[in-house]
């Protein structure tokens, strides 16, 4: 059976993390076979909020865009989004960050 841990969660008292929770479960004698983490898997995937958006001046169908990542400076990021604007919140990954399902 697969179930997620914020549904378990609401059939139980108290506010366990997933390790104390499998744990448990194994201890009673339900087993784990399998636990997936997709909150660490998309770890390096932040919200940033667009708070500029400009024409890039070499490319007509470019962006250049100011972005809060939570980091003390804004970023500096070239966009090809079409609906890029200022006020837009938008996912964002670093340079290096791999999208899990497709790799």
């Amino acid at each position: 059976m697969k179930f997620s841990l914020s549904w378990l969660k609401e059939h139980l008292a108290g506010d366990a993390d997933l390790v104390a929770v499998t744990e448990t479960l194994t201890r009673v004698g339900l087993e784990v076979e399998h636990v997936e983490d997709k909150a660490g898997e998309l770890h390096p995937f932040v919200v940033g909020r667009i708070l500029a958006a400009e024409r890039h001046p070499n490319a007509d169908k470019l962006q250049v865009c100011r972005v809060d990542v939570g980091r003390p400076e804004p970023l500096q990021v070239v966009c090809g989004a079409p609906n890029a604007r200022t006020g837009l919140k938008v996912v964002f990954a670093a340079p290096g960050t791999v999208i899990p399902s497709s790799g």
